[in-house]
């Protein structure tokens, strides 16, 4: 599969994508606020998806993550739960605990698609903005002005 995200995502300075973190959170909340905590990922991942485009936000959902193995490009499993505007990696869950093995998921699916920033959210949690948000960034996230 062709990476189609190159072309937008490098039009983005920190500034801008800490203004993106900042509504996509805003929109997670608004999710966490009708909802609570105690639903499965998967309805988190279609309000988050409705609310993100209600707000003119563009996103894609399920993205399939390219893999090049030794020169080979590899058809896997693997999928982003959203990209927000071509530059943002979003991953959803509805854990007890964020373990060390999710973190590396973002970090990898963020290193795979030359994504500089990811944000992890976790709705089973009782204050969203307090407890179930991270934010990751990377190398590239670094050479950004």
């Amino acid at each position: 599969m062709i990476n189609h995200l190159q072309n937008n995502k490098m039009n983005h300075t920190k500034e801008s994508l800490k203004d993106l973190i900042y509504k996509v959170n805003g929109a997670a909340i608004e999710v966490h606020k009708q909802l609570g905590a105690g639903l499965l990922e998967s309805v988190y991942h279609k309000c988050l998806r409705y609310e993100l485009r209600s707000r003119g936000i563009n996103c894609k959902s399920e993205w399939v993550v390219p893999l090049k193995y030794k020169e080979v490009h590899l058809d896997t499993e693997l999928r982003v739960d959203l990209i927000v505007e071509d530059s943002l990696v979003v991953e959803l869950k509805a854990v007890e605990k964020v373990h060390p093995v999710h973190e590396a998921q973002i970090l990898t699916y963020m290193k795979l698609l030359n994504i500089p920033i990811g944000l992890m959210l976790n709705f089973n949690c009782s204050n969203l903005f307090k407890e179930g948000q991270k934010t990751f960034v990377n190398d590239l996230y670094r050479t950004l002005k």
